[in-house]
């Protein structure tokens, strides 16, 4: 006797993947035959990544998202967003009972703070649609039997057919959450490329002879910009956080992807800091000169001048630069030679940090690389090259910068993967 093909199995039960549950079952929600959807996913405990991501709390989306905000092709993007765009996702969300709250920075997380919100609003809409979860079913490989079905296999031998399959297995950040990189080796299997595959959004170590460590716990605005080669490939404005290891931080997460490519390749990789955003070398000179010669005959310390020049770098901060260069912050700012203070506005407008690697899979929030766009369908999310296949979420070779836009893209195209293998199996 043999078994009737499930219609839709979708592979990985995380963002992606619940997303493209929901809006499948929903297109298909009055049809003639009712589809059969499946999700399958190797963990027991499924949603460790949404329930780890924004410290516990899940930045669903953000305010204001552009094909800017993704390292990827520009055009196929801004076709993938458009389907299905921030504003969507708000009012998605507040149909499944999750209401979002604006943060200043653009974030929006559910009102609750409680990345379980988003997770059960996501499991309670699949059992109301009918989806079918099983857990604990890690697949393997996935086979192309003809045109019309593809095999899924299990770890374990055990085997499901299926009219349309839609891999959402993610990248390989946060392995604990089951996330390894296992989907590409089956896609590849399949005839897809898969380009090589990099932490992102990762925190960055310094080496250990630095001041990182006396700084730690310690956040502000910077200017930070990436030389590779010795030309700037990246510069961003945005708050670092020093830490016992290194750096972290919206600035240094977004900035991260660009310092791991290129040391990877074996290529010059580097980072510089400015501590005073916005201002260059000659005009922070100039103003120190000139703050020097109004107050020759009054005791004004090299580090109080420097606060005077901007309320958001800390005391603790100035202090550290200084004792970094050789130059006594307490002393007299009237009194400084012309090297040690050309030797201080260096280190305020664009200080070397001495990044020794990054923090690693385990740190990293999302992966660079992937199954390229362009084998991609972008109006489905179907593959080029095996009829009845869609990839979706951190398989692709497409990441966003930090503060939900990932979380976007994972909407954003289990939307439009859903819908298309609904249609298709309609027409």
């Amino acid at each position: 006797m043999t078994t009737e093909p499930e219609d839709i199995v979708i592979i990985g039960a995380g963002a992606a993947g619940l997303a493209a549950a929901v809006f499948a079952a929903e297109a298909a929600h009055g049809a003639e035959r009712p589809l059969r959807i499946v999700v399958l996913d190797g963990a027991t405990k499924i949603g460790a990544k949404i329930l780890v991501s924004g410290g516990g709390r899940c930045n669903v989306t953000h305010t204001a998202v552009t094909p800017d905000d993704y390292n990827g092709p520009r055009n196929t993007v801004r076709n993938i967003l458009a389907e299905f765009n921030e504003k969507r996702a708000v009012s998605w969300f507040a149909s499944l009972g999750v209401g979002l709250k604006l943060e200043d920075t653009g974030k929006l997380f559910p009102t609750t703070d409680d990345a379980h919100s988003v997770l059960d609003a996501l499991l309670f809409r699949c059992d109301a649609l009918g989806v079918e979860l099983r857990t604990a079913w890690r697949v393997t490989d996935v086979r192309r039997n003809d045109d019309t079905t593809l095999t899924i296999v299990a770890d374990d031998g055990r085997e499901i057919t299926a009219r349309r399959v839609v891999m959402a297995t993610g990248g390989r950040s946060l392995p604990k959450t089951g996330s390894d990189g296992g989907g590409w080796t089956i896609v590849q299997r399949l005839g897809h490329t898969v380009t090589p595959t990099y932490p992102a959004l990762v925190p960055l170590v310094l080496d250990e002879g630095f001041f990182h460590a006396a700084l730690s716990g310690v956040a502000h605005p910077v200017d930070l910009s990436t030389f590779v080669d010795g030309k700037v490939v990246d510069r961003r404005t945005g708050a670092l956080l020093w830490t016992h290891f290194g750096i972290s931080g919206p600035v240094v997460m977004d900035a991260s992807r660009f310092w791991v490519i290129a040391h990877a390749e074996g290529r010059r990789a580097e980072l510089r800091c400015g501590f005073l955003p916005g201002a260059a070398f000659e005009v922070i000179d100039k103003q120190l000169v000139d703050a020097g010669r109004a107050n020759v005959n009054v005791n004004v310390s090299v580090s109080r001048a420097i606060a005077k020049l901007t309320a958001d770098l800390p005391t603790r901060v100035i202090d550290t630069l200084c004792a970094h260069v050789g130059v006594d912050g307490s002393g007299r700012l009237s009194q400084m030679s012309r090297d040690a203070r050309r030797a201080l506005v260096h280190a305020l407008t664009g200080l070397p940090l001495p990044v020794e690697r990054d923090r690693g899979w385990n740190y990293a929030e999302v992966t660079a690389g992937g199954v390229p766009l362009s084998e991609i369908e972008r109006r489905t999310m179907a593959s080029r090259l095996v009829p009845g296949l869609h990839l979706i979420g951190e398989m692709l070779d497409c990441e966003g910068r930090i503060g939900g836009f990932n979380f976007q893209w994972a909407w954003a195209t289990g939307h439009v993967a859903g819908r298309a293998a609904v249609a298709a199996l309609q027409q």
